[in-house]
């Protein structure tokens, strides 16, 4: 591993506190289904690209997934009372939606060539329904920088009312579905060719993971999915 990236020890142990605590609730109050971990490289770098729904995405596949990646979170979420506390236990990356910063790049690349695995969102925030909104370009940003295979997850059931149907003690079913690593393709292209290219590529992220979805997922990738099945 890369010693410019380096996890503070008591970082890596509240990491371990906070997955031994939501696993049993999550399986206490939920129906959990988890499909395709035999896709995970596990021990090597790879970007973790997932939809988002609510705020239940991140806990759920950070409590649930085999190794203990690196993320990313806006960082307006810090002033979110417990979502804040639970970010900065976790110890996550705060980003600035939508703004080029050159040290959260710096460190999430670091963190990838370190030989971790790093999850992202590549829409930049909660869509607050099942379509998915376009990805930002960001994510074919730090692929193109890190030069590592991208991981399609994709979340099912975790919708916003979710907390409406435990007070109901109704138990949702929360899924995680996980495609198989796949590559995008270099970007050779200058000025707002290349920005294009990397909107292209970042497009390619979301339909990779639509197609682990049910088509009410799609959003504004309706129609498109067809050209990216899942292999």
């Amino acid at each position: 591993m890369s010693e410019e990236y380096h996890i503070p020890p008591f970082v890596m142990f509240r990491r371990k506190l906070l997955r031994f605590t939501f696993r049993p609730i999550f399986h206490l109050l939920i129906r959990v289904r988890i499909t395709g971990k035999e896709n995970i490289p596990m021990g090597q770098p790879y970007l973790i690209a997932a939809n988002h729904v609510s705020i239940f995405e991140p806990p759920f596949i950070l409590a649930f997934w085999p190794e203990i990646p690196e993320a990313i979170a806006g960082h307006d979420v810090w002033e979110r009372g417990g979502q804040g506390k639970l970010v900065k236990w976790y110890g996550a990356l705060p980003v600035h939606r939508g703004e080029y910063d050159r040290a959260i790049i710096k460190n999430m690349t670091s963190a990838l060539q370190s030989g971790l695995p790093l999850l992202i969102f590549p829409e930049g925030g909660r869509s607050h329904n099942l379509g998915m909104r376009r990805a930002m370009p960001g994510v074919a940003y730090m692929v193109e920088k890190a030069g590592v295979p991208i991981l399609p997850v994709a979340i099912k059931g975790t919708r916003d009312n979710a907390l409406q149907l435990l007070r109901k003690l109704k138990r949702p079913t929360f899924e995680m579905r996980i495609g198989k690593p796949f590559t995008i393709p270099p970007i050779t292209e200058k000025g707002e060719a290349r920005r294009e290219a990397r909107q292209r590529n970042a497009d390619a992220v979301m339909l990779k993971i639509a197609s682990l979805l049910p088509e009410d997922y799609h959003g504004v990738y309706q129609g498109q999915v067809a050209d990216f099945p899942e292999e």
